[in-house]
């Protein structure tokens, strides 16, 4: 899948908000109401799943009227459903910004410049985005916590980052 048809996760159904078929969708963008221009939403493999036709902001999100959904049983039927959208519709980020999606496949290397592996997926565990990284040379992943001082260096265009493993950062604390 190439970059401009690659699916972003934008939102999750929540399930039924009221009696009349609306919508709870927690929103993953920066503004919640931008899922309506995105609409139709789609499933993981590309399929639509939801046309939204009304949304207002709630505090997690948007409650929405869906073409799809009458009922508010059809609604909560729907709870837990990802909604993604193609990367081609996001606006392209400024300079020096990117989407944490665009990571996924960058190569990781070191201060010395060597490739020690690549980046498998941006993850959230609650306090902060950690990259998962394939090491080069197989073996199991491992993260690191996407900050400034280990990951220092991020040059999508180029296909690579730099990272500063955790040892190398509690080291230079040292010194």
């Amino acid at each position: 899948m190439s970059g401009d048809d690659k699916l972003i996760l934008v939102g999750q159904v929540g399930g039924a908000f009221g009696v009349k078929g609306e919508v709870r969708i927690t929103a993953y963008t920066a503004d919640p109401m931008a899922l309506l221009a995105y609409s139709p939403l789609l499933k993981a493999d590309g399929r639509p799943v939801l046309t939204l036709s009304t949304a207002r902001p709630d505090k997690a999100g948007v409650v929405a009227r869906v073409k799809e959904i009458a009922t508010k049983e059809e609604a909560d039927a729907m709870r837990g459903q990802k909604l993604f959208i193609p990367r081609a519709l996001l606006p392209e980020p400024e300079d020096d910004e990117f989407y944490l999606t665009d990571l996924v496949g960058l190569e990781a290397r070191d201060v010395d410049d060597a490739v020690v592996g690549r980046i498998k997926s941006v993850q959230n565990f609650g306090a902060s985005d950690m990259l998962e990284i394939t090491p080069k040379d197989g073996g199991p992943t491992w993260y690191l916590p996407f900050t400034r001082e280990a990951a220092p260096d991020v040059r999508v265009q180029e296909g690579w980052l730099r990272i500063v493993p955790p040892t190398e950062i509690g080291e230079r604390d040292e010194d």
